[in-house]
């Protein structure tokens, strides 16, 4: 099959778009974090670490 596409189109910079209420970005899980919480954390690597921390906590202290 012969490509018939001008040089011109860069297909490397394409995007790809999910349409519709139950969209997600491929790959990853996206979580939306409320802004007065947002400002305490400046990267989700912060936010990770802070709640593995709480993970921890409450598997370190069950409830009883």
């Amino acid at each position: 099959m012969e490509d018939e596409l001008r040089d011109e189109y860069d297909l490397k910079r394409l995007k790809v778009r999910k349409m519709g209420v139950n969209r997600k970005k491929f790959g990853d899980t996206i979580i939306k974090l409320d802004a007065d919480v947002a400002d305490f954390f400046p990267n989700a690597e912060s936010v990770n670490e802070a709640l593995r921390f709480l993970i921890r906590i409450a598997q370190d202290n069950p409830k009883v």
